[in-house]
């Protein structure tokens, strides 16, 4: 599942953020890679400790916290400490799989990769190319959306970023482990939340069949979750 997840940052929040991480030192791409990712990878990047990383990822997950759209589809039970990545200049990513786990710098915590996400700090008509392409068996998905905006998809898929041949991409990218593994699970769950969140517009909360559905929610979210 691909999803878009509008308005995670205000332009308030953008444009606060784009000017701490503007101000910034930023390194070769390549620290943050694997050994596949290595070869493929051609950006910029602030370190994972940097103060300007840690501030502004901050506020994403501060905001995250608020989505319930993001809640509801990603079910988290731990996120990676959001990193930043500038593409221009030609800068691209060829077609690769995010590593399964991922080290919190400097803590003993290990993150299984569910899911992917990348937030976008420039708006599309800054720069010229630099779409994140998704493979999945569906095909492939394009995203470049807005400033603000963000794209959780499987960290299974296959996925690239074309190159950059105008302007600047500034991005956020980071993973969450969610409480349930299995893409196709946290999917169903997510069809049936959207499907009691639509119900309950137009149904009292005391309907039976309403209590019912969200039994059958919780209960497939028991049999499934992992602690």
């Amino acid at each position: 599942m691909l999803l878009k997840i509008p308005q995670v940052l205000n332009k308030e929040q953008v444009a606060q953020g784009r000017a701490i991480l503007e101000a910034a030192e930023w390194v070769d791409g390549s620290v943050t890679a694997g050994y596949q990712s290595t070869l493929a990878k051609k950006n910029i990047q602030l370190l994972e400790d940097s103060p300007a990383a840690i501030q502004v990822g901050d506020m994403i997950l501060g905001a995250l916290a608020q989505q319930p759209l993001f809640m509801s589809a990603a079910l988290p039970s731990k996120i990676f400490p959001p990193l930043f990545n500038c593409y221009q200049n030609g800068h691209a990513f060829a077609e690769h799989v995010d590593n399964a786990v991922r080290h919190v710098k400097g803590t003993p915590v290990k993150i299984r990769t569910d899911l992917s996400m990348t937030l976008f700090f420039s708006e599309p008509e800054e720069y010229d190319g630099g779409e994140l392409i998704v493979q999945d068996t569906y095909g492939e998905h394009t995203a470049k959306f807005a400033a603000g905006d963000m794209v959780l998809y499987p960290s299974t898929s296959l996925h690239r970023v074309t190159p950059v041949t105008r302007g600047q991409r500034l991005c956020s990218f980071f993973w969450l482990q969610s409480m349930v593994a299995r893409d196709e699970q946290r999917s169903l769950l997510f069809d049936m939340d959207n499907a009691i969140q639509a119900l309950r517009q137009n149904h009292d909360d005391e309907d039976p069949a309403l209590i019912k559905l969200t039994g059958v929610y919780h209960n497939l979210l028991r049999q499934w979750v992992q602690t």
